[in-house]
């Protein structure tokens, strides 16, 4: 049988999710918790390979194994073999013909911002501080022009990987709460980088530091046009959405349900 499951993280002490041979990784933690508890070596399936710092809300992963256990007991045995920064949220069975990262429908993200010219001690871990005045029309206005289907190369870090670099946005907004902005986008993929160098882009853009508009940059097809990437503790894997027919948790809709902000 083929099982899912969602978790959360803080990526703060982590290089990223994907294992790696020479660094501590969020895999490498969720595969040593199911070896603890099922006594066999499990290679995972994940819908999103977040970077070093990134932290999430609904990722998700998958594996297949004959063992029987009841979905608490799943939940609970992970969560004692894992450290307190990694907390899976649920669990369910699905088809054999599942995978975490293929069958996904879309992804979406969300990215934090204090904007204060004083420093946000008690946040500081979870969200980027632009000292900088960020007007707030402009930052809702660029950024509708990012939904659609577009050649995204401006927005592609320069180790990507990705040989289509054609994505569709269909969803962008931007919600002002005191100092902080939260920005939410959802794409049916997005490149290597892309989300803070589209919020870096932006925030550039907000404060009169670059004058061209996100539809020029986006029509250049040239990195070099588009702004700096922003710290990845500002940004928050929300999760996939799948086909109803799978069965899946649905992905957190806002950051804000975690936060209260």
């Amino acid at each position: 049988m083929k099982l899912v499951f969602t978790l959360e993280y803080n990526g703060k002490e982590f290089s990223g999710f994907q294992k790696q041979t020479n660094a501590i990784t969020i895999q490498e933690k969720v595969e040593a918790a199911i070896k603890k508890i099922t006594l066999c070596d499990v290679s995972i399936n994940y819908a999103g390979r977040t970077d070093a710092g990134v932290h999430a809300l609904s990722q998700v992963f998958d594996f297949e194994t004959d063992i029987q256990r009841k979905d608490e007991d799943w939940i609970n045995g992970l969560n004692s073999n894992l450290p307190e920064s990694i907390k899976v949220k649920s669990i369910s069975q699905v088809k054999n013909n599942f995978h975490s990262r293929f069958s996904a429908k879309n992804r979406s993200y969300a990215y934090v911002i204090y904007n204060s010219k004083s420093k946000p001690v008690f946040f500081n871990d979870f969200a980027h501080w632009e000292k900088s005045p960020l007007d707030f029309s402009i930052l809702k206005n660029e950024g509708a022009s990012l939904i659609g289907k577009h050649d995204f190369s401006s927005f592609r870090s320069s180790s990507c990987s990705s040989k289509n670099p054609v994505k569709e946005i269909t969803k962008f907004s931007v919600e002002k709460y005191n100092n902080f902005l939260i920005f939410h986008i959802t794409a049916n993929a997005f490149l290597h980088n892309m989300v803070r160098i589209i919020m870096g882009t932006i925030t550039d853009i907000a404060k009169k530091e670059n004058h061209l508009s996100i539809e020029k940059i986006i029509t250049a097809k040239d990195r070099s046009m588009a702004g700096r990437t922003l710290s990845a503790k500002g940004l928050f894997f929300l999760g996939p959405e799948y086909d109803d027919v799978y069965n899946v948790a649905k992905p957190s809709q806002s950051i804000l349900d975690k936060f209260k902000i």
